[in-house]
C-alpha cells in the first residue's frame, strides 16, 4: 500500500480509502442495497489487511448504522491509532426543524452522535457533506473550528459544492483564524470530469487534498453499459447523474474496456489508475461489496497508463451538467 499526506497536513492516509456507505441496515435510510453487519465486517478486515488505513462514512448513511458497523469492526480488527476515520454531517437525521443542515446546533449535536455510534473519542476528519444555503457559512465554519478545538475532530473537510463556495469558505477561515478545510470530497471520475474546470485547480493552489467519491461512476465504468447490478436498480443517483449524456458516456465505458483489454487488467483498475494519476487526488473513495472490488482497487496502484492510454480514455468526454452538489 502507498500512503500520502492529506493536503498540507501531516496526516498520512492510504491511497485507497474504503467508502462505507455500502455497510448499514437496509431497513433504515434509503439504501436498499446495503450489506448488514455480518456481511460487512469481512470487507473492513480485508481493507485493513491490505494496508488501507482510511475509512469514510457519514451520519446519514443508513440512519447512522453505517457508523455503528464501522466503529465496531475497526475496534475489533485494528487499533484506534492505526486508522483514519472520516465521517460527515449535513444530511437529515430526523424529521422536523433542526433535523438536518449545518447550523451550530446541528453540528454540535451530530458530532457527539457520530462519536457515540463510532465508539471513539474523536474522528480524524469531520466533513460537511454538502453546502447549506439556509445557514450563514460563518456560523458553520466557527462551529467546526470549535469542534476541532474541543478535540472531537483532528481535521475538517468539505464535500461537493461550487468552487466559488469553497473559495469563500477558505477565505473566511483564514480571515478569522479558524481551522481550515484540508480536504475536498467531490464527484470525479472518467464519466464526470467537470471538477477539472475550477475545483481541482483551486485545491491544487490551496494545498487541499482531493478524495473523490464515486470514482467508478456507481460501477458503470466497470462493466458493459447495459449490465445491471443489485445496486443499479435502486440507486436513484445513477439515473440523475448518468443518463443525459448517455451516448458519449457509453463511448467512455467502451474506451475503458478497450484499454483494460490491451493492458490485461480489469476495467476497475484502469478507471482508478486514471484518477490516481492526477496530482491533486490523494485517495479515491472506493466502495466494496465483493472481495474483488478491494483487490482491484489496491492493484490499481501498480497500473501505469501511458499518455496514449489517457488520451484514449478521455477522448469521448463531453461537458456534463453539474451533478452531485445537492
Amino acid at each position: 500500500m502507498d500512503y500520502r499526506r492529506l493536503g498540507m497536513t501531516g496526516l498520512e492516509v492510504s491511497r485507497i480509502c474504503l467508502g462505507c456507505m455500502s455497510y448499514g441496515d437496509a431497513k433504515r435510510g434509503n439504501h436498499e442495497w446495503t450489506l448488514d453487519e455480518e456481511t460487512s465486517r469481512p470487507f473492513i478486515k480485508q481493507a485493513l489487511e491490505a494496508g488501507i488505513n482510511f475509512f469514510d462514512t457519514a451520519n446519514v448513511y443508513s440512519d447512522g448504522t453505517s457508523e455503528e458497523i464501522v466503529g465496531r469492526a475497526l475496534k475489533d480488527f485494528g487499533t484506534r491509532d492505526a486508522v483514519v476515520i472520516a465521517t460527515k454531517v449535513h444530511g437529515r437525521m430526523r424529521p422536523g426543524p433542526n433535523g438536518a443542515g449545518l447550523s451550530r446546533r446541528s453540528i454540535m449535536a451530530e458530532i457527539d452522535n457520530s462519536l457515540r455510534r463510532l465508539g471513539t473519542d474523536y474522528v480524524d476528519l469531520y466533513q460537511i457533506h454538502r453546502w447549506d444555503p439556509e445557514t450563514p457559512i460563518e456560523e458553520t465554519l466557527e462551529a467546526l473550528h470549535d469542534v476541532v478545538k474541543a478535540g472531537k475532530a483532528r481535521y475538517i473537510g468539505a464535500s461537493s459544492m461550487y468552487a466559488w463556495q469553497f473559495a469563500k469558505a477558505l477565505y473566511l477561515q483564514k480571515a478569522h483564524g479558524w481551522a481550515q478545510f484540508v480536504s475536498m470530497q467531490n464527484h470525479l471520475n472518467l464519466m464526470y470530469r467537470e471538477e477539472e474546470r475550477e475545483m481541482l485547480p483551486l485545491c491544487r493552489a490551496e494545498g487541499v487534498g482531493v478524495i473523490p467519491w464515486s470514482p467508478l461512476a456507481r460501477g458503470k465504468l466497470t462493466r458493459d453499459w447495459d449490465a445491471q447490478s443489485a445496486r443499479s436498480g435502486t440507486d436513484g443517483m445513477i439515473t440523475r447523474m448518468y443518463t443525459e449524456t448517455e451516448a458519449a458516456d457509453r463511448k467512455v465505458v467502451e474506451a475503458v474496456a478497450q484499454v483494460a483489454q490491451r493492458l490485461g487488467v480489469p476495467r476497475a483498475q484502469v478507471a482508478l489508475a486514471w484518477l490516481l494519476g492526477k496530482s491533486e487526488v490523494t485517495a479515491p473513495i472506493v466502495g466494496a461489496t465483493r472481495q474483488a472490488h478491494l483487490s482491484d482497487a489496491v492493484a490499481a496502484l501498480a497500473v501505469k497508463l501511458s499518455a496514449a492510454d489517457v488520451a484514449e480514455l478521455e477522448a469521448a468526454y463531453v461537458p456534463h451538467a453539474v451533478a452531485g452538489h445537492g
